[in-house]
């Protein structure tokens, strides 16, 4: 009788940890948006959990439109990055991953020029997609991100 009690007891116990759980993920989940960001309902440019940022895609779309190059956009979508990370209280030091995504592989060399600048020491972990169109007509690049925030 007490086993079947003390397993009733921890089950009981693992099952109001279970629901406490949704009501603490609610409590750690922050929506960032930066100064002059546009809000829509169905995107958030950054959701902070804990001490992560998870940063929605940046994309480089010069004012020039698709005669932009590869370096002006990555310069863009970092940009963003930035705007983005500072709202959080982060900054570029702070990114452990970063996914780039690119229309065009020819484009790697111009990417990476403006990336590593932007990266230069301890550079986070990366992944690169070619991929066949961005949703923005013109762009050649998206990045996003995740980052640990500072203490």
């Amino acid at each position: 009788m007490q086993k079947v009690l003390r397993l009733l007891l921890i089950a009981t116990a693992i099952a109001a940890a279970l629901f406490a759980v949704p009501s603490l993920a609610a409590a750690q989940r922050q929506v960032i948006i930066p100064p002059g960001t546009r809000t829509s309902p169905n995107y958030s440019p950054a959701v902070r959990f804990g001490n992560v940022l998870y940063v929605a895609g940046q994309i480089g779309n010069a004012h020039g439109g698709a005669d932009s190059t590869i370096q002006i956009q990555t310069q863009q979508a970092i940009d963003g990055l930035r705007t983005t990370l500072e709202a959080a209280g982060a900054n570029l030091a702070d990114v452990l991953t970063c996914t780039v995504y690119l229309v065009d592989l020819k484009d790697f060399a111009g990417m990476n020029s403006v990336y590593t600048k932007a990266f230069p020491k301890e550079p986070p972990a990366r992944s690169t997609v070619v991929v066949a169109a961005l949703v923005s007509p013109g762009a050649k690049i998206e990045m996003q991100c995740i980052a640990g925030i500072p203490n």
